[in-house]
């Protein structure tokens, strides 16, 4: 008999089994089939609930007091502006969230062509004020939180820099997927969720001093972390080679250790428009987390060995390489980021049905310098083991999907791995590598028979000691466009570095692509009195998505009415730039004097040196000045920022003078006020926003040939800000856009950069006298211990000035003295500032994906509707 308290099974009904997580979002089909599954009421509630909340003033200020009594679990009367700014974060975010889900389901739906944008970097800013000003609503979260008792300026200034990034590349990236919001292109990028960024630069006793950013300490809001979404990475191992049932050769790669990749996701929201994209940074962790056995064994250490050696890969951005213990762990972390990267891609991809041959269709892969190359070795290798695909078809798959963006041409910058270090760590892949070379020599030597030297310098293999792989030619050979990213810098490697694959490939595979900036970052959040100028004396702020129509501000030229605001404003922000000197640097600087300025990435061919070197021969000129020469002088603000590599010696010794130089200056009275010598520490983007807007004269002084591009000058010349430059990058393009008459050139040019660097390295040139007489006084020790900067000096003399300095000295003197001049002139000066904004729409990056998409990728924009975002 059945026992009476065991319920009868056949008669409790079964409960539909229709909760589930698609990793990859839903097709229509797949969402229609799911829907069916649903009752109807439950599909109507859900549809009633999830609408999106109201954006009116009580229903924002509801929204912040609720995260800050719930969510914070804090009163109105214990909170300060830390937790202000976190409570107005997550009610951003709620909304940010509502938009992000609302484009990514349309985005699944559709299943359009998507653009997967790899970067090592995102060099982000803060966030909260970017999301407010695209998504409309700053204005209303102002008032609300002052109604509340706050100032949105302290609730802003409370959000720390996300460490994604470093210089140049990551605010690239950061530019470039605002853009492609903005203008409703489908896209994601995928980085590196970095626990503490690349470093925290303090300056002790004039050196730069690396300690952690420690950036995450309270969480990040912007972030949605998807711990369901953990990817294995493999590393070592052996490759196991078998036949299949048709005698076909299959390889096996069988990992000796793995790791995982856990997904977190940033939403980026378009200005104006309701698309907000992706980007997904990954996290390593390990497999075994804890080792219970060893910590049990009182082996403590080994029982968190996994966790240790598996988390380091994304500690840090740009471990120091100076040790093969930092070679690997730069190796591995581009491994695991574009392996992760390239398993999701494929995923998304294979829930659409479609064949292998449909996927350069579906997906473009933009690779964002070297550093993502090893994603078209493991998308072969993906192709090829994986699917089983043939080699042939694997390749051409890879080839029509990957473009290659270069950034540089300097030949220490191009990454190298050693074959033995990548055999160890990958040996299917270099496996395949030496294949790819292999088949790719057999078809130049087919085209060009008998060269070996051709050979020799297309292999992707070098023939040195270890040999090594050049992920430069790898990146090549994998993509089917190459670009660079200035008019000279893009001639430049067609003609040096990549000039025998233009021979072999066509002029056509190498294009370019001059980078632009985003104007809603950089002067419309960074500047907003100009902004708000800008939009007055124009009629609207359409501007922010057409930057062209900025020209239309030339009509106001001699408008003294004009020029008076915009002196106005330009002063405030001297103003603004002034406290944040006196409280980062402890200096204390006039806004009447002029503000020149260089902030950027401290490397010997950017020239900071000679900058620095010039300030010298100011300073003492100065000195040797009666009172009523002196009286004449142009007062001068220099203004220094940037990070220099942890392992480059001579960068953090250029930091270490110009500290020294500081000192000495800022406290000599005989110069006072005529001159001022500051360095900002830990320079980033939130720092930029204060500096870019009040600079009257920034410095852009690279030697002729060696700068991609630059942006930093695109965002000052954007601001009003003039330039003192080389023919070097974007500056060449900028002086076209805005006239001879708005810019200050000096310097060699590219062409005869090669004949100057034999003429100083075999025919003993003399060193410009100018210059000779600063050398002499850092010797003498004006600056402190002289044997401290020999390392420097012997860049110019043992070193043979490979950046020369003393070559372009004398015309930087001119130069710097035409800027005095210049500068004296107010009335002209604001004409010139003026004439620099109206003139730099082709410097949006807007029109710079505009041009990615339709030429590279082949890509349209998919608008977002606003229907809810269930």
């Amino acid at each position: 008999m059945a026992d009476p308290r065991t319920p009868d099974s056949s008669a409790v009904p079964k409960r539909p089994m229709h909760h589930r997580r698609n990793l990859t979002g839903l097709t229509s089909k797949e969402l229609d089939a799911e829907r069916a599954k649903w009752p109807k009421e439950t599909v109507q509630l859900w549809q009633r609930l999830s609408k999106k909340e109201a954006n009116d003033l009580e229903t924002i200020q509801k929204s912040i007091v609720h995260h800050v009594t719930t969510t914070l679990a804090r009163a109105a009367y214990n909170m300060d502006n830390f937790t202000a700014y976190q409570a107005v974060a997550l009610s951003t975010r709620d909304r940010l969230i509502s938009r992000w889900n609302e484009t990514q389901g349309q985005m699944s739906k559709a299943d359009p062509k998507r653009v997967y944008y790899l970067s090592l970097e995102f060099l982000l800013g803060r966030s909260m004020d970017n999301a407010l000003l695209n998504m409309g609503l700053k204005n209303t979260y102002g008032k609300g939180i002052e109604q509340l008792g706050f100032h949105m300026e302290d609730v802003i200034e409370s959000e720390v820099d996300a460490a994604l990034g470093n210089g140049g590349l990551g605010r690239l990236a950061a530019c470039f997927m605002d853009s492609l919001a903005t203008l409703d292109y489908p896209a994601w990028g995928y980085g590196l969720r970095y626990t503490y960024g690349i470093f925290q630069q303090r300056i002790v006793d004039g050196y730069q001093t690396e300690y952690p950013d420690y950036w995450l300490n309270f969480d990040n809001p912007w972030e949605l972390p998807r711990l369901d979404i953990s990817i294995q990475i493999g590393f070592g191992g052996h490759v196991q080679t078998t036949q299949d049932e048709y005698g076909v050769t299959r390889n096996k790669w069988v990992p000796a250790t793995n790791v995982q990749a856990i997904a977190y996701d940033v939403p980026i929201p378009g200005y104006g428009t309701e698309n907000c994209n992706n980007i997904r940074l990954w996290r390593s962790k390990p497999t075994k987390v804890f080792d219970l056995t060893s910590f049990n064994e009182g082996n403590y250490e080994k029982s968190v060995e996994d966790a240790t050696n598996a988390e380091k890969i994304t500690s840090v951005l740009y471990p120091n390489d100076n040790t093969m213990a930092g070679k690997e762990l730069r190796l591995k972390q581009q491994y695991f980021w574009t392996a992760a990267s390239l398993h999701d891609i494929l995923r998304r991809f294979k829930k659409s049905m479609r064949e292998w041959s449909d996927f350069p269709d579906q997906v473009a892969i933009q690779l964002n310098d070297t550093h993502p190359t090893m994603a078209i070795v493991e998308l072969q290798r993906l192709l090829v083991d994986e699917e089983q695909l043939s080699w042939d078809d694997a390749w051409d798959i890879v080839t029509k999907t990957f473009a290659f963006t270069n950034h540089t041409v300097l030949p220490e910058a191009m990454e190298k791995w050693s074959v033995p270090m990548m055999e160890y760590l990958l040996p299917r892949h270099m496996q395949i590598i030496f294949d790819i070379n292999l088949f790719f020599l057999q078809k130049v030597e087919q085209k060009f028979p008998n060269d070996r030297g051709l050979l020799n310098r297309m292999s992707i293999i070098e023939e040195a000691q270890p040999q090594q792989i050049r992920m430069a030619h790898l990146a090549v050979v994998g993509s089917h466009k190459v670009n660079g990213v200035a008019a000279l810098h893009s001639n430049l490697i067609k003609t040096t570095i990549f000039k025998d694959f233009v021979t072999y490939y066509g002029e056509e595979k190498f294009v370019n692509k001059t980078n632009g900036i985003t104007p809603r970052r950089w002067l419309h959040q960074a500047n907003p009195q100009l902004s708000s100028l800008i939009t007055e004396t124009l009629g609207s702020d359409k501007w922010l998505k057409d930057l062209m129509l900025l020209k239309g501000l030339n009509s106001k030229v001699d408008d003294a009415e004009f020029r008076k605001k915009w002196v106005a404003i330009k002063r405030a922000n001297k103003v603004r730039l002034a406290e944040l000197i006196t409280t980062r640097s402890n200096v204390t600087v006039s806004p009447d004097a002029l503000f020149d300025v260089q902030v950027k990435r401290i490397h010997e061919y950017k020239r900071q040196f000679m900058n620095i070197l010039y300030v010298i021969y100011r300073y003492r000129f100065i000195k040797s000045m009666s009172p009523a020469q002196k009286a004449s002088v142009q007062p001068r603000v220099v203004i220094f920022g940037g990070k220099a590599a942890p392992g480059y010696y001579i960068a953090k010794l250029v930091i270490k003078l110009i500290n020294s130089v500081a000192n000495v200056v800022n406290h000599d009275p005989a110069v006072g006020d005529l001159l001022k010598v500051v360095f900002i520490p830990d320079y980033n983007v939130s720092v930029a926003e204060v500096i870019v807007p009040a600079s009257d004269i920034s410095q852009h002084i690279s030697t002729a040939g060696t700068e991609a591009s630059g942006t930093s000058n695109m965002k000052f010349v954007l601001n009003g800000g003039l330039i003192i430059g080389t023919l070097d990058g974007a500056n060449i393009e900028i002086l076209e856009e805005i006239g001879d008459e708005n810019i200050f050139i000096f310097g060699c040019i590219a062409e005869d950069v090669e004949d100057l660097r034999h003429a100083h390295r075999y025919r003993g040139v003399p060193m410009d006298p100018a210059l000779q007489g600063v050398i002499a006084a850092i010797e003498r020790g004006t600056f402190g211990d002289a044997k401290i900067f020999q390392p420097l000096i012997s860049t110019l003399t043992v070193g043979k000035d490979f950046y020369l300095i003393s070559a372009d000295f004398a015309s930087y003197i001119e130069a710097n003295k035409l800027v005095d001049a210049a500068y004296k002139n107010q009335e002209e000066w604001i004409k010139k500032s003026i004439r620099c904004t109206a003139n730099m729409g082709k410097f949006s990056s807007d029109r710079s994906i505009s041009e990615y998409a339709n030429e590279i990728w082949h890509v349209k924009p998919h608008p977002v509707d606003d229907e809810g975002y269930m």
